[in-house]
């Protein structure tokens, strides 16, 4: 489902959209959220009612109503690639607009073992239909999560498995999805695939993100990353440097049958006052290894005094899965 939230009215909630077990009208959300920045309320989720028919993919809605309370989604569109042959469900997960109105996704691939099979995808407008027109950029992410794209169109991915990091891709991309606009090859599902790319691994793992799931920019010209196995968000500087955790579980304290006090944050989100709202999707170990528990899901967010990050406040709790945030502001 989609909640909302109002941080500034006591963290009033709404379901804005709700499973379709629970409404025959609902859709299955999860995912990255991301809101259109040309001012439309237009925003994209993963979107995956129905599975495996029809396949996962991300939806495309319309926003409308004033306040928390009050607000409605209508869906507009659905964007749907291709997959590659990953042995689990290729989820969807990252979402990302470019300065010019393109959009960028990424699908996590295989997500536990086997070969790296994430995509990064970018979709060409317009987006309120069923078949929109993509050209994917990469085919071989191990475990691709969160996007995060900075003013000069960069794209800053996580990658949690195999070479694990984030990696950075760098203009130009594919304007169209064929071979005039730089998108001439075809991977092994027949889909269309960019000419070439220009990537590196910017940040690579470390003992602060072991697993890097999610990203954003700051408007200090920082990085926050998430790492949802040892329970931290860490701040990077610009050229890739550790500068800090903000977040962290307390010293001595492991993951086992309960959850992190302070939860195991996957999805991040970021305000224009620069509190951070994060998606713990509440890890917990237990006979079948370690996964989200059942209903040990929170929101929270992280407020700052003087520079420096306060304990988190919890929003939510008893949720299942959360696993993604979008910031809307008006």
């Amino acid at each position: 489902r989609l909640n909302a939230y109002a941080p500034d009215d006591g963290d009033a909630k709404q379901t804005v959209i709700q499973t379709r077990a629970q409404d025959p009208n609902g859709w299955d959300i999860n995912a990255q959220i991301c809101f259109d920045p040309n001012g439309s309320r237009r925003f994209i989720a993963g979107e995956d009612t129905g599975q495996p028919n029809p396949p996962q993919g991300w939806g495309f809605f319309q926003l409308d109503g004033a306040q928390v309370g009050e607000l409605s989604a209508t869906r507009i569109g659905k964007l749907t690639p291709t997959y590659q042959g990953s042995s689990d469900n290729a989820e969807n997960y990252g979402c990302g607009f470019l300065s010019d109105g393109r959009l960028v996704t990424t699908d996590v691939g295989n997500q536990a073992a086997g070969q790296g099979d994430g995509q990064l995808i970018v979709w060409f407008p317009p987006f309120d239909s069923f078949e929109v027109r993509y050209c994917k950029l990469d085919v071989t992410i191990g475990t691709a999560g969160g996007i995060w794209v900075d003013a000069d169109d960069r794209i800053y991915l996580t990658s949690a498995r195999e070479t694990p990091g984030v990696y950075r891709y760098a203009p130009p991309y594919p304007t169209s999805n064929d071979a005039a606009g730089g998108c001439g090859k075809v991977d092994g599902t027949g889909a269309p695939l960019a000419d070439a790319i220009a990537k590196e691994l910017f940040i690579p793992a470390d003992a602060n993100i072991a697993t890097p799931n999610a990203i954003v920019g700051t408007a200090g010209e920082t990085f926050y990353i998430s790492s949802v196995i040892n329970g931290v968000i860490a701040e990077y500087d610009r050229d890739g440097r550790f500068v800090r955790r903000i977040l962290e579980p307390p010293a001595g304290e492991t993951l086992g049958p309960v959850p992190y006090s302070t939860g195991s944050p996957l999805g991040l989100g970021i305000d224009s006052s620069g509190t951070v709202y994060y998606a713990d999707i509440g890890l917990v170990v237990s006979s079948s290894g370690v996964g989200p528990g059942r209903r040990t899901g929170t929101v929270r967010r992280i407020p700052f005094e003087s520079g420096q990050p306060l304990p988190p406040i919890t929003m939510d709790t008893g949720l299942s899965f959360p696993d993604g945030i979008g910031i809307l502001e008006e």
